[in-house]
């Protein structure tokens, strides 16, 4: 498998909108996938287009590797938009208060921007699992019985809560390129 093939698949292009994302003909991006290695303004644009070195693109996947290998390709090799990713994550904090917004946003902004990576699933399975644990802490407050004043502290923490999950996690994508705040597993 080329280089070319296993970034444009990583991220969800067909070679019809990798064409129209760098202004490379469909037939000539083929032509890149079946083995040819591309050379000057092709190798430039491409490169430019996914936000890598031409050196890059260049290397080869060797076709001894692994299968699962070729379709899990490790984080460091697969070029990732950051800015996007922070802004997955970021995208609900405007609605922490509205449930499952918090998820559905991230999670319509993942599937547009074709952004659906490691890190975009553990944002969204983040908010999942928030939202599914919120309540039940909500409700168990409740049942203590502690007074309006207690319930109303309960909603407080729980919003600060996830904003602190959702603001801490975007610092750490700009200083390590990593969540902070992940699981264990993914929900998605």
């Amino acid at each position: 498998m080329s280089k070319l093939k296993s970034i444009r698949e990583s991220q969800n292009l067909t070679q019809e909108e990798l064409s129209e994302k760098s202004g490379i003909s469909v037939r000539t991006i083929q032509r890149i996938e079946s083995g040819i290695t591309p050379k000057g303004y092709t190798l430039r644009v491409l490169a430019k287009t996914f936000d890598i070195t031409e050196k890059e693109l260049l290397h080869k996947i060797s076709v001894t590797e692994d299968i699962s290998e070729e379709k899990n390709i490790s984080e460091e090799s697969i070029p990732l938009n950051y800015s996007k990713i922070k802004l997955i994550n970021l995208s609900s904090l405007p609605f922490i208060i509205i449930p499952l917004f918090n998820i559905i946003i991230p999670l319509v902004l993942m599937f547009t921007m074709k952004m659906k990576n490691p890190l975009t699933k553990q944002i969204v399975s983040i908010q999942i699992m928030w939202t599914i644990t919120a309540p039940i802490i909500f409700i168990l407050g409740i049942f203590l019985k502690l007074g309006k004043q207690f319930t109303l502290i309960i909603m407080i923490l729980l919003v600060l809560s996830n904003v602190y999950i959702v603001l801490r996690n975007a610092a750490a994508i700009d200083k390590t390129k990593k969540l902070h705040y992940k699981l264990n597993f993914n929900m998605i």
